[in-house]
């Protein structure tokens, strides 16, 4: 099944809209802003910045009326977006505690609440997504900042972070949560 999403201009889904199945590079050729959004079915990650930059939150199905009344850490609003394949298969990821893949290394295929208390790693700074889609939280038990991860090698978090808005620097992430149809936020 494919996601879709509504996006709305003003708050509490007012104003002109922009309804989407597919990823989004620049939502400015649709919409002069965007305060609120629906989403009917699947999962998406949003951003505040044009080409998947800046600030990023996942949405689940539901509705979303006022960006800044839930505590996203979102900017103005909602520049662009990417629809998350729902996998169906087995998750597995090994994270490491420096970059390069340096350091302890351990393999997750569950969700993590808190790689300091599990894994006795007080950092996690670069990760290799073997299978499965997640978030990445930068506070214990899914808090803070989010980072969506597809299939792929991440050596540096804090090189990824440039141009992020807000995310640059030491960027650093302490739990991590497999995407599903079922989870619950």
């Amino acid at each position: 099944m494919m996601g879709k999403i509504t996006f709305y201009e003003d708050r509490n889904f007012q104003g002109r809209s922009y309804e989407t199945s597919q990823d989004c590079a620049d939502m400015s050729s649709f919409l002069s802003r965007c305060h609120s959004c629906r989403v009917d079915s699947g999962c998406f990650m949003v951003y505040d910045h044009n080409n998947y930059m800046g600030n990023q939150y996942f949405m689940r199905r539901g509705e979303y009326p006022d960006y800044q009344r839930m505590g996203m850490g979102m900017n103005d609003c909602i520049r662009s977006c990417r629809m998350i394949p729902m996998h169906k298969g087995n998750f597995r990821m090994r994270i490491y505690e420096r970059e390069n893949f340096g350091g302890q290394m351990h393999e997750m295929t569950d969700d993590c609440d808190s790689i300091q208390v599990r894994y006795r790693m007080s950092d996690c700074q670069s990760c290799n997504v073997m299978d499965g889609h997640w978030l990445m939280y930068e506070q214990p038990h899914y808090r803070g900042r989010q980072m969506y991860m597809k299939p792929g090698e991440y050596r540096s978090f804090s090189q990824m972070g440039m141009g992020m808005g807000g995310m640059s620097g030491s960027m650093r992430f302490m739990s991590m949560r497999r995407i599903m149809d079922n989870m619950s936020m």
